[in-house]
């Protein structure tokens, strides 16, 4: 209030509280007087409920149970409001009188010199009011199960990974906190993508579904295009985005392990990157050639929800699993012993080998050792995707799929050599 200092501080807070309040009443009365003219209160109203609020405040001394009662009083009277309202014309919304009480908290949050928050408040109750139509056609886009695929995200990340433990546990050092914390990042990837899939509503086609799909597992977006070039004629389009699926994939390594471990996310920056925008320039290059038959109209693919709570325990059994076995390859086996580690988990999902490597690297594991492993398993990855291509897709598919996985896995081991 330092632009005020003329006034006394008093005066300075009356005046804020009569710009915030008027905001709030000049957008009510815009409302009423386009769509709902039963619609409760206007420019003066709202300021005369703030300068209560306010008042209020001043007499109680700052004093909680005064002020509530004055709140209580307000709400009374806009309970009266709304049952008139009720009895004349039927409509049974609430907001306007919600955002009068919202008005006499502003009035009371200045007086206790809380000027953000009620700037906050006031700016987002006028939001909420205004975009009134806008948020009712959202909620009508979302669907039911979309909600509780947000519930489990909340019950992963909020609920649960704060009450676990951030202290290592036994002969192999197992941090509850940061497994689960592992199973937060790699399930927001995924539930990343799947918004974006469900906000896209089918638009794009095959090659976002390839980029969206690659974000949250490249396999399972694999096998779909797989299924889909059975009864679609485009060889080239779904072995393109197949092979952009792919290169996502990398992008999306690269993310976790610029998360959980600096030092692997350094080392494989450069390789991971450089593949990834090759795999998709090819892919996409690939992707627009023309198809000798003639080629039918490709349908939108439908995501899959990427949040189960069975899941979730199953990759953090899979992740600890992996530290125990990367921490008994090194003890036992030496080197060779995580390369073959590394090789086998290609085979069926490397997020929660890599993840493991974040975690054992470099106190247990060499970051050379890791960072090695991390490019096979994914290498390994690769080729049996392009299996997996060659045995669900059609066979133009299938063998153009495998041809362009293989050559990336090859590309992938390049690294090793230096």
């Amino acid at each position: 209030m330092k632009y005020f200092e003329w006034l006394p501080p008093e005066g300075a807070q009356i005046l804020f509280v009569l710009f915030l309040s008027f905001l709030i009443g000049l957008e009510r009365e815009e409302r009423k007087a386009t769509d709902d003219r039963f619609a409760f209160g206007g420019v003066r109203t709202f300021p005369l409920i703030g300068l209560v609020g306010y008042s209020m405040a001043v007499l109680s001394g700052g004093e909680l149970a005064p002020q509530a009662l004055g709140f209580a009083v307000v709400a009374g009277f806009l309970l009266m409001a709304y049952w008139h309202r009720l009895a004349s014309s039927g409509y049974s919304g609430v907001t306007s009188e919600m955002s009068g009480l919202a008005t006499y908290l502003v009035g009371a949050l200045v007086y206790r010199e809380m000027f953000w928050i009620a700037t906050t408040l006031t700016v987002s109750s006028i939001l909420l009011l205004e975009l009134k139509s806008r948020l009712e056609e959202l909620a009508k886009r979302i669907e039911p199960t979309d909600i509780l695929t947000l519930g489990k995200f909340l019950l992963l990340s909020a609920v649960i990974l704060p009450l676990l433990p951030n202290t290592q546990f036994g002969h192999f050092q197992i941090n509850p906190f940061r497994t689960w914390l592992v199973v937060v990042a790699v399930s927001a990837v995924s539930y990343g993508s799947y918004v974006l899939q469900r906000l896209a509503k089918g638009q794009g086609g095959v090659l976002l579904a390839s980029v969206l799909g690659g974000a949250y597992s490249s396999t399972v977006t694999t096998v779909a295009l797989a299924r889909r070039s059975v009864t679609e004629e485009q060889a080239h389009l779904f072995s393109g985005g197949i092979l952009i699926a792919s290169g996502v994939m990398y992008l999306r390594l690269a993310i976790l392990l610029a998360l959980f471990n600096q030092e692997l996310m350094n080392r494989l920056a450069l390789p991971f990157v450089g593949l990834a925008a090759l795999a998709i320039g090819v892919g996409w290059l690939w992707s627009r050639r023309k198809e000798t038959d003639a080629a039918v109209e490709s349908k939108a693919i439908e995501p899959k929800n990427p949040l189960e709570i069975s899941a979730a325990l199953l990759f953090a059994l899979l992740f600890v699993a992996m530290l125990v076995a990367t921490h008994l390859a090194v003890e036992y086996l030496g080197n060779r012993g995580v390369y073959t580690l590394a090789a086998i988990m290609g085979v069926t999902d490397v997020d929660p080998f890599i993840m493991g490597m974040t975690q054992s690297a470099p106190t247990l594991t060499p970051l050379q050792t890791a960072s090695s492993a991390i490019l096979i398993a994914a290498s390994s990855n690769n080729v049996v995707k392009g299996v997996y291509a060659l045995a669900l897709a059609s066979r133009p598919t299938g063998v153009q799929s495998l041809c362009l996985l293989l050559g990336l896995a090859a590309l992938g081991l390049v690294p090793l050599f230096w």
